[in-house]
């Protein structure tokens, strides 16, 4: 008899990440897309079923647990993206949740904490003894995402307005900016105008303007550097609403690309008071953990190994 097979399923704002596991923890195979978030991307099921039509032929295939963003916040499209996943994988064990509880679910491997999440937008998770969840923020970039990779592009885009008119001082986000986007700097509002009026995808296009804002802050750009102490202050604010529903002392952690900075990371732990908990899975492994526990999988160290060294392993596993 094969044995049976798992598929966990990270969507989010920016990008989806699909991976197809074994009971041993490896990631056997993988499919990479564009954002699937409903609340801002009108071709999120399109992207969706592309990159999972090719998985529905796995004859192994146990359980898929689909981590989703926006799912349980709106009910109308929890709705379409539970029909989505019962109608692609109807004969199988099915769980759908949403991304940032997969994503605490593997860097905690199920346990208590606090998982300060900033990608495309941000939002705290808390998981506590008694296995009750409690969330703050993830209203999206029109109401809240602060200290998200949109809300700092948002507001670098703002700051280099705001110094081109002199109504704040220079700063090298400007020229960074211009070499990035292929901007004609003789006339800024012209290039950046058209630019933004041209966007595709507006939120991550945005959101990818802070890996920018991070360049320049490394380089000592006081304006740049602010923008990371900021949006460090506002997830600092996460964790103090939530830091309740856990303990004061409980342990936290941190997911989303966002979180590449460095300076932006030391300036949370610095507001914190303590190292974050280096997270056991990453998000992917939270929505594989949650297939694997629908089968009741025993899980041990081996398994969690497996599953990093080989979703770190990039596209080697899909080979």
């Amino acid at each position: 008899m094969s044995e049976a097979l798992i598929l966990g399923i990270d969507g989010g704002g920016s990008k989806v990440l699909v991976a197809l596991a074994d009971k041993r923890g490896r990631i056997l195979r993988r499919s990479h897309g564009h954002g699937v978030n409903p609340m801002d991307n009108p071709n999120w099921l399109q992207e969706l079923e592309q990159h999972l039509l090719p998985f529905r032929g796995e004859g192994n295939l146990a359980a898929v647990a689909a981590a989703l963003p926006a799912y349980g916040e709106v009910e109308r499209l929890s709705v379409l993206q539970r029909d989505a996943i019962e109608r692609l994988f109807p004969n199988i064990h099915r769980r759908v949740l949403n991304d940032v509880d997969a994503a605490h679910l593997g860097a905690f491997a199920g346990e208590p904490g606090i998982l300060i999440l900033s990608g495309t937008g941000s939002m705290a998770w808390a998981r506590n003894s008694e296995d009750r969840s409690a969330r703050t923020g993830g209203w999206g970039d029109l109401i809240g995402d602060e200290g998200s990779s949109h809300w700092i592009g948002r507001r670098a885009l703002n700051l280099v307005s705001q110094s081109l008119d002199g109504r704040a001082p220079a700063t090298a986000l400007a020229k960074a900016l211009f070499d990035h986007l292929r901007i004609d700097p003789s006339n800024p509002m012209n290039g950046l105008g058209d630019w933004a009026s041209s966007l595709a995808n507006p939120r991550a296009d945005i959101a990818a303007i802070s890996a920018l804002v991070d360049q320049v802050a490394l380089g000592g750009d006081k304006g740049a550097i602010a923008l990371i102490e900021q949006a460090a202050d506002e997830l600092a604010k996460h964790h103090e609403a939530i830091a309740g529903h856990c303990g004061p002392d409980a342990d936290w952690t941190y997911a989303g690309g966002t979180f590449s900075s460095r300076l932006l990371l030391e300036a949370l732990e610095r507001r914190i008071g303590r190292p974050p908990a280096l997270p056991k899975l990453p998000p992917i492994g939270g929505a594989l953990l949650a297939a694997a526990q629908l089968l009741d999988w025993p899980l041990d160290d081996g398994w969690f190994g497996q599953i990093v060294a080989t979703a770190e392993g990039g596209d080697r596993a899909s080979q």
